[in-house]
């Protein structure tokens, strides 16, 4: 029964968390998953602390230049202004993924990245950004109408789907447009006709530049309106709730939700009968959560090692593993841009694809290299892809093609894996290292990895064949 316990709970902890933390390794044959499950939902309840990446100079030289067009700001005040935007946005970066790699709040930090991703937004007002991830980090394992709302509402959204344009008479259909598309219905399951009323109801939703909802009563089209089959005089929120009372929106994010945590390769019984619930729970997030991670089916051989990492969740799991200070944090940053996914920058408003497109010929040898920067075996001598529209303008006019040997500065931590792993016999290290890592521990070929294992101490190949086990290609799946 424990070498089920921990087949189980790391597959678990990489689906409802970003992967085992080496103290955790222990306590992975002493429960069962449903117990694991439990202990995971009760940590995640505890109140969501507030990330911020924003500072007073900022908000001093933005409180300054509030009432400025950007034709009247002199060129000093905008590079400065767009300076400090991209150092609190990286601020905010490195302090979210540090809650994925060091809060006990595993479920609800893995769930907001879920909702980061389709929420997708970019915004160079990094004020926008923080207040827009704090909505995503509280209601993250709510209710997903509430959800729905406050993002809605966000000045972030409603800029960056150009809403501040939609005015009486001149509706602008691209807020309406994506919120069926691909926050609720789905493509194909509305008309252009709902989305050109439903754009009209949302006439007169802006924001002010300090974060503020703004409903611009002059500009709000009063006139009578027909979505999806109802009419009336109805408001943005009228649409919102429309939208939740199809049956299609709790099937269309369970399908989502179920590609993120269990299988690309939807099972359509389980995913309706999922998704059945889910709508008469009134979609509250947590219950649909439970009722997958405590299913039999959820434990299932033909899903355990069957997603790839993404960027972002390779780079939390390994620090999660190996204990570590990093020098600068900027660093992980560049890791995230050359892997394809920067926090805070999706590739457009349909958020990153994920699967298989983590994995390409460039991407596929820089991620097996990944636990090799950290221990300063390998340079980061890469130059990210050219990315502006990814990157909002923020490129570097003239990038550096070689980014150092120390890149990643890391002070690592093994105290924990010696002890773990104190009274396994030598022959055996490898074995229970892979086993630990590892969801396919069967598939690794040991005759390879010794190979390259440092045999000068037992403490030395415990660190050595650490690092070559997660630099395979059956660590790149979770």
């Amino acid at each position: 029964m424990a070498e089920k316990d921990l087949l189980q709970n790391k597959h678990l902890l990489w689906r409802a968390g970003f992967g085992p933390a080496v103290e955790q390794l222990d306590d992975l044959e002493k429960y069962s998953a449903q117990q694991y499950y439990k202990k995971l939902a009760a940590l995640s309840a505890k109140k969501t602390n507030y990330l911020q990446g924003t500072d007073k100079a900022l908000e001093d030289l933005y409180t300054e230049n509030i009432g400025k067009k950007a034709a009247d700001r002199t060129a000093e005040e905008r590079r400065e202004i767009q300076r400090l935007q991209t150092e609190a946005t990286r601020k905010l970066s490195s302090l979210w993924m540090s809650e994925m790699v060091n809060s006990e709040q595993q479920l609800k930090e893995k769930m907001a990245l879920f909702w980061h991703g389709h929420f997708a937004c970019r915004s160079n007002n990094a004020f926008y950004q923080q207040q827009l991830l704090h909505i995503i980090r509280d209601n993250a394992l709510g209710n997903f109408g509430d959800l729905l709302k406050a993002v809605s509402h966000s000045p972030a959204m409603l800029t960056f789907l150009n809403n501040q344009q939609n005015r009486k008479g001149r509706p602008n259909e691209n807020f309406a447009r994506e919120v069926m598309e691909l926050f609720t219905m789905g493509r194909g399951n509305y008309t252009e006709k709902d989305i050109k009323e439903a754009a009209r109801a949302f006439t007169g939703w802006t924001g002010t530049p300090q974060g503020e909802f703004v409903f611009r009563k002059n500009q709000h089209d009063t006139g009578e309106k027909t979505v999806l089959g109802k009419t009336g005089n109805f408001t943005g929120d009228d649409v919102l709730d429309i939208l939740l009372e199809k049956k299609q929106t709790a099937i269309y994010i369970t399908q989502k939700l179920y590609r993120f945590l269990v299988n690309e390769t939807i099972d359509p019984q389980q995913v309706q009968s999922l998704a059945e619930k889910f709508y008469k729970n009134n979609y509250d997030i947590s219950a649909l959560l439970k009722d997958i991670f405590t299913s039999t089916a959820f434990y299932d051989k033909k899903n355990m090692g069957a997603l790839i990492k993404s960027p972002v969740i390779l780079l939390a799991g390994i620090q999660r593993m190996i204990p570590m200070q990093l020098e600068d944090d900027n660093a992980l940053l560049t890791i995230q841009r050359v892997l394809g996914q920067l926090l805070f920058y999706p590739p457009n408003v349909a958020g990153w694809p994920g699967g298989k497109t983590w994995i390409d010929s460039s991407t596929l040898m820089m991620r097996l290299r990944v636990p090799q920067l950290f221990t300063d075996e390998d340079e980061l001598n890469v130059t990210p892809k050219d990315d502006d529209d990814q990157m909002m303008g923020m490129k570097q006019a003239k990038p550096k093609k070689n980014l150092g040997a120390k890149a990643i500065s890391a002070s690592m931590n093994w105290e924990q894996h010696y002890k773990q792993l104190s009274k396994v016999k030598r022959e055996e290290l490898l074995q229970i290292i892979s086993k630990y890592q590892l969801q396919t521990p069967g598939a690794l070929a040991p005759e390879t990895i010794n190979k390259y294992v440092d045999g000068a101490s037992r403490e030395a190949y415990i660190r050595s064949a650490t690092i070559q086990v997660m630099s395979t290609p059956e660590y790149q799946l979770c």
